[in-house]
């Protein structure tokens, strides 16, 4: 097991995913929006481009083909956000790591961590494209492989003066690589998966989980509790974020109430009509925190 960093406890705090394109609110308006309704929370999805040949893929890709292949990167929508917001945590849901390479990643996010004062969460998985990676020069079979290496080399960087690391997709020799992140160690890693083998990866390398409600076949507080025991991590110190959080008050709750720290809601791409959810967002945030005191 790999030397995870010691963190705070998870507060509860709420959230929005948004597939911020070329054709939606841009991304320094949208955080302006979503910081000024008092929501804690905004993450952005990465995806490079959509492959022609896709006929072994993903099934349900289809029917976000225009908005995947439309995506601002990330890293620019994120840099754009922290500088019109002052408090708004910003990360990433997800960054493909197969898509990457790991030191210009470490460097590109510390830079947006020091810049943001010390506001960003690192989502991180493998992706869902097999051919989509190939391009990238990353086969499917080794994504979650590629993945942790790929995480424990940036982790590396930004907390070592001189870092190296020897793996089987990663080597690199001593190098030295700044700025390093504000936030101590680095920015909290958070695994955006939900496959059986989840749990075992975030108490290995991990600082937290993102769960799509709905999708992992399984208990997740106690798989994740479960997993932290077999390894001797404290899961009182990691963060349980249910993705696609529903926006009843009576199922939010029992979802707090089950363990999850972190309620994200999935929004459309940011049209006029985004507005109006974010005040729903705010209103149902607002009562979900006065039951919870």
């Amino acid at each position: 097991m790999t030397q995870p960093r010691c963190i705070q406890p998870a507060t509860l705090q709420f959230g929005v995913c948004v597939l911020a394109t070329d054709r939606s609110l841009s991304p320094p308006r949208l955080a302006q929006a979503v910081e000024a309704r008092g929501i804690d929370l905004l993450l952005f999805p990465e995806n490079s481009h959509m492959p022609v040949d896709r006929r072994q893929d993903w099934p349900p890709v289809a029917g976000l083909l225009d908005p995947l292949s439309r995506l601002y990167d990330p890293f620019v929508a994120l840099a754009g956000a922290a500088a019109v917001t002052q408090t708004l945590l910003l990360g990433f849901a997800v960054c493909l790591m197969t898509h990457r390479d790991p030191i210009n990643t470490a460097k590109a996010v510390a830079s947006l961590d020091l810049m943001s004062n010390g506001r960003i969460i690192l989502g991180v998985a493998g992706g869902a494209l097999a051919s989509a990676m190939r391009n990238h020069g990353s086969e499917f079979k080794q994504r979650w492989k590629i993945t942790r290496e790929r995480t424990l080399a940036v982790q590396q960087i930004w907390a070592q003066d001189v870092a190296e690391y020897h793996g089987e997709f990663v080597n690199f020799d001593p190098l030295c690589a700044y700025p390093k992140p504000l936030q101590s160690g680095g920015p909290p890693i958070w695994i955006g998966s939900n496959s059986k083998s989840v749990p075992e990866r975030v108490a290995d390398y991990a600082d937290g989980w993102i769960v799509y409600r709905g999708i992992y076949q399984g208990d997740a507080p106690t798989d994740l509790r479960a997993a932290c025991a077999r390894v001797g991590r404290n899961f009182d110190e990691l963060t349980l974020a249910l993705m696609n959080a529903p926006r009843e008050v009576a199922l939010a709750q029992a979802c707090i109430e089950r363990g999850f720290r972190k309620l994200v809601f999935i929004l459309p791409q940011a049209g006029p009509e985004i507005l109006h959810e974010l005040d729903e967002i705010a209103a149902l945030a607002a009562q979900l925190r006065a039951m919870s005191l």
